[in-house]
Parts: structure tokens; sequence; C-alpha cells
């Protein structure tokens, strides 16, 4: 099974030719790591750091969580599998500030890597 953690340089390229000039959303499905490795810390625990971390590239962005959630139940799909722990929805509102977020050198993304088994982020309008 392929795990997705971090953004590639080829879906990075293609990202910067998609003509997104308004408020989009970017759907966050995130399945957590027990522990982090070398830690007594869970990745839901990690995760929130992360979180708390990221806060101000977020307002900076003018990014904002419109959904926090985590899976109860598989109405169309494998029966009784939750593939993720939880399901995040943040606007943005351009593209270039999302993109001046996730460059910025200072941007906590090793934290979020950390805390993650597998993941997906969705361009969404």
């Amino acid at each position: 099974m392929d795990v997705y953690l971090e953004l590639t340089k080829e879906q990075y390229l293609e990202f910067m030719k998609y003509d997104v000039e308004e408020k989009f959303q970017m759907l966050n499905l995130l399945k957590f790591v027990d522990r982090v490795e070398g830690t007594d810390i869970s990745g839901k625990e990690q995760y929130r750091k992360y979180m708390k971390e990221v806060m101000p590239y977020f307002l900076e962005a003018g990014a904002r969580v419109i959904y926090d959630g985590k899976p109860y139940f598989t109405l169309i799909g494998p029966a009784g599998d939750l593939e993720w722990d939880k399901v995040l929805i943040i606007e943005y509102e351009t593209k270039a500030k999302f993109i001046n977020m996730i460059s910025s050198p200072d941007y906590p993304g090793a934290i979020r890597k950390k805390a993650l088994a597998d993941s997906r982020l969705i361009l969404c309008k």
C-alpha cells in the first residue's frame, strides 16, 4: 500500500499550473501513527501540536478551519473499515498565500509528517 505524507515535486508543479484565483478548500484525510517514533507521544497528540504551531501561518495566509471531525461509520465503502482518523477542511484565501505559507522555511511541516501514517490533501472548490 502506498503512503502519502508530503507533496511531491510533480504534484507541486501541477498545482502551480492549476488555475485557482479565488478562495478554495483543502480536504485533509489523516491517519495517525500510534506513537511518534522515538517518543511516548501519540500521532493524534503530535497533530494537535502541529495545529497549534501552524495557526500563526494559517492566520497570515487568511486560512480557516471550516470543518474538523472524526469519521465514525462508513455508509458507502468497505464495511467496518474506517480508513481515516480525522477529516479537516481548511479554506484558503488565495493560492499565492497557500504557497507562501507552505514554502516558509519555518513552516512546521515536519511536525505534521511525524504525526501521520498516511494522508491525502485534496483541492476542492
